[in-house]
């Protein structure tokens, strides 16, 4: 296990009920608090309602700003940015999922410099300051309500980047699985798509060798998201297979599954950037797609590791390492499918003639995130994996 330091300052609340305590966590970091959400669904499911209500018993000031949409865009958030500076809030709340959060995250960095915010995605420069940030979770996926990412995409070029900083790292975490019941049977599959991809991306691409306790910790949450996410498929409401499913989703990208493992890459979430920022496809779909096109351009370099994943998580056996790990990942491509999330660029609408416009773009994040082993060949071969 090599050297790490692991800090993370995000307060959970978690439980039935636990809505009600939003606006006590709010007031204590401010009285005049921006509340950022999406299209309009926790009005119909009532969890706006719960959070007003709790915001309004702290007699807090509420600016609303509401429609962020999935694969949230920068034209948006600046809109944030500029209504936060014009009100002057003190904090932001976001109610809503991972691009919820993200876009909440990206306008309490911009509220607090006159910078340009995508300065921080595309030029590398570093963020001084942010409004503290809380978190309503309404989707489970991203793990983005406990950790310091945030991802935006730049319409014009259609560039989909990210930025990291501890300023922008929740403050308090609301997490009540029964904001999870009227969850669509898409966005319960493309969150355990997100998660489990979050965890394979650090299993696979790491430094460290030897990482028993690492590895436990991943092929167990694996294990409980597909079990968990085909009980919710059966039963929407089971809170159980909910709370297992919001937990497990927090802790796969939080950095405790990567701690020790040295630097961590990821090259399936590179390539997919570039299709949910091209074709606007859910990130979760995105990633079923190129995860195992991924996988089987990657199993050459390492396939005793592919066996594991395969023995532990399907119970394929094989004296054969290479075959064990195609078998996996094969199982994995059908379980995704079988779940309802699409596995192929056909299925998704994306034609073959475009993978090379997918490739160049994804090209220019690699080089952002000095992925030196993914040239435009290299992307462009795994994309062809996809199809």
């Amino acid at each position: 296990m090599r050297n790490f330091t692991f800090q993370n300052q995000t307060k959970i609340i978690f439980g039935k009920g636990q809505i009600q305590k939003t606006g006590c966590e709010v007031a204590s970091f401010g009285k005049k608090v921006l509340m950022v959400y999406g299209k309009g669904s926790i009005k119909r499911n009532g969890i706006y309602d719960q959070v007003v209500a709790s915001l309004n018993a702290e007699r807090l000031t509420i600016v609303e700003f509401p429609g962020v949409k999935s694969n949230p865009v920068l034209s948006h958030t600046r809109k944030g940015i500029d209504l936060a500076k014009r009100e002057g809030v003190d904090v932001v709340l976001a109610v809503g999922g991972g691009s919820v959060i993200d876009s909440a995250k990206t306008i309490a960095a911009g509220a607090k410099t006159e910078d340009d915010v995508w300065d921080y995605f595309s030029q590398g420069k570093t963020i001084q300051d942010a409004l503290p940030i809380l978190t309503v979770v309404t989707v489970s996926a991203s793990a983005s309500e406990m950790n310091s990412a945030a991802v935006i995409t730049k319409e014009e070029g259609a560039r989909k980047f990210s930025i990291r900083s501890p300023f922008i790292q929740p403050k308090t975490s609301i997490l009540d699985p029964e904001t999870l019941f009227t969850l669509s049977h898409e966005y319960s599959a493309y969150s355990a798509v997100d998660a489990i991809t979050h965890m394979l991306e650090g299993y696979f691409n790491n430094k460290e060798p030897n990482s028993p306790l690492q590895d436990r910790l991943v092929e167990g949450l694996i294990k409980t998201i597909m079990e968990s996410t085909e009980t919710i498929l059966r039963e929407p409401v089971n809170y159980d297979a909910r709370a297992n499913m919001m937990w497990a989703a927090t802790l796969a990208f939080n950095g405790l599954t990567t701690a020790g493992m040295g630097k961590v890459s990821l090259p399936a979430h590179m390539i997919e950037h570039s299709l949910s920022a091209l074709y606007d496809i859910a990130h979760g779909a995105g990633l079923s797609i190129v995860l195992p096109g991924w996988m089987m351009y990657a199993i050459e370099k390492n396939p005793a590791r592919f066996a594991r994943l395969s023995l532990e998580i399907f119970g394929i056996t094989d004296n054969d390492n290479f075959k064990a790990g195609v078998e996996g990942i094969t199982r994995l491509k059908e379980w995704f499918s079988s779940i309802g999330s699409p596995v192929s660029l056909r299925e998704a609408a994306i034609p073959e003639k475009d993978i090379d416009k997918i490739a160049q773009n994804a090209y220019v994040l690699a080089e952002a995130w000095g992925l030196t082993d993914y040239s435009e060949t290299v992307i462009t071969d795994i994309l062809r994996r996809c199809d």
